[in-house]
């Protein structure tokens, strides 16, 4: 026994399931699903465009520096634009882990110094 009266037990297990097949029917598209003004919502977004925006960043200053090295830039500009890449690869990490804020500072720190490397050519 479980001490419970009858009026205590919500319903066997062929309600509950109908219940929610009733409610799985009645959303049509998953974006209903999500609320844009939930705060949950908005930090998951956050975080992904952090990151995204932190690996986009970071191959394009991989991509600059392999293409400095080949050619006749002295080393300091390829090293500046690799180091700054780093930045923002580390930035993609801070986002990822919900560290928006210290993510975007990081990535425009990056930016910088990509930036403070394009003026030594």
């Amino acid at each position: 026994m479980s001490g419970r009266g009858d009026s205590e037990i919500s319903g066997t297990g062929e309600e509950q399931h109908a219940e929610s097949a009733q409610e799985v029917e009645d959303v049509e598209d998953v974006e209903d699903l999500e609320d844009p003004d939930d705060p949950e919502c908005v930090a998951r977004r956050a975080r992904w465009t952090a990151a995204g925006s932190g690996a986009l960043l970071a191959l394009a200053g991989l991509a600059a520096a392999v293409l400095r090295v080949t050619g006749s830039a002295p080393a300091l500009v390829p090293a500046a634009y690799a180091f700054g890449a780093g930045f923002c690869a580390f930035a993609a990490f801070l986002g990822s882990r919900g560290r928006t804020r210290r993510a975007l500072w990081v990535l425009v720190a990056g930016v910088m110094v990509m930036a403070l490397g394009d003026q030594f050519d």
